[in-house]
């Protein structure tokens, strides 16, 4: 299910930024500062909801979370849009990188775009089986609103029938309300949502939101040959213990921002 319990270990890749995630708005530093364990934690948990072929990944231009979801014999193809072309050409050719995506970007199942995603998924006319939103943590207004309502009404419009999202949510521990005020603004735009939350080393405990366009069961089995997670620990990330659980927010939208808000109080908290 969600290879940041599985596999942070052998991603872990030094100390990560809390504000890493892709290339340029949309992606980050990748693996190579310990996101590796986050990115597992978003790339392998929606193809266990159903059968899956077609893969969209946004953000992640690292190729990390691509390296997972092709360990998936089912998935035919995977796009991924990311902003920054330089981040991916890095990831495509250095050979230390290369390395540790496990050649992902260069595998035939897989077409990079650098397009600006926010543009894309309007645009886009062709449903995925899965989605996984892998963009950096929403710290200012350009990346607030790969969060907002406006661009969540578009990622639904990109699911197929029985399709599932995975959103990377930043830490229920650390930004609470910032992590329940994703689930909440994905619901108000009619998503049906699954919150679960794991430990990556070098980020602590981190948050992610399955959605669908109908009710998801919980996962029952894990990957082949996971590292740490079994039958007895994977329900364990879906209960949240009392200082992470659910609390009242609002909904993000493009005319509030409010997730910038809550997510700089909550950090500007946890520095000091």
């Amino acid at each position: 299910m969600c290879l940041a319990s599985q596999r942070a270990g052998e991603a872990g890749e030094g100390k990560g930024e809390r504000t890493s995630g892709g290339g340029g708005g949309e992606g980050g530093d990748g693996g190579a500062s310990g996101e590796g364990g986050r990115r597992e934690g978003a790339a392998a948990s929606a193809p266990h909801q159903h059968p899956v072929r077609r893969v969209l990944v946004l953000g992640g231009g690292d190729g990390l979370a691509i390296r997972e979801v092709l360990r998936f014999p089912q998935v035919e193809h995977v796009t991924l849009v990311d902003l920054d072309p330089a981040m991916t050409e890095l990831f495509r050719t250095h050979p230390n990188l290369v390395q540790l995506n496990g050649n992902a970007l260069n595998s035939p199942r897989v077409t990079v775009l650098n397009k600006d995603a926010f543009l894309w998924v309007k645009e886009n006319k062709q449903p995925f089986d899965a989605i996984i939103v892998d963009f950096p943590d929403p710290s200012n207004y350009s990346l607030s609103k790969l969060y907002t309502t406006t661009f969540f009404r578009h990622l639904y419009n990109n699911l197929a029938p029985g399709g599932v999202a995975v959103v990377q949510s930043t830490s229920p521990l650390v930004a609470r309300r910032s992590f329940w005020c994703v689930d909440q603004t994905l619901r108000a735009v009619g998503f049906q949502t699954l919150p679960y939350h794991v430990y990556v080393p070098a980020f602590g405990e981190w948050g992610f939101i399955l959605a669908a366009k109908t009710p998801l069961n919980r996962p029952r089995t894990t990957l082949p040959d996971a590292r740490f997670l079994n039958a007895q620990t994977l329900p364990t990330l879906f209960e949240f213990p009392p200082d992470m659980d659910r609390v009242p927010t609002k909904v993000n939208t493009l005319n509030n921002h409010a997730l910038v808000r809550y997510f700089e109080e909550e950090w500007a908290n946890y520095a000091h």
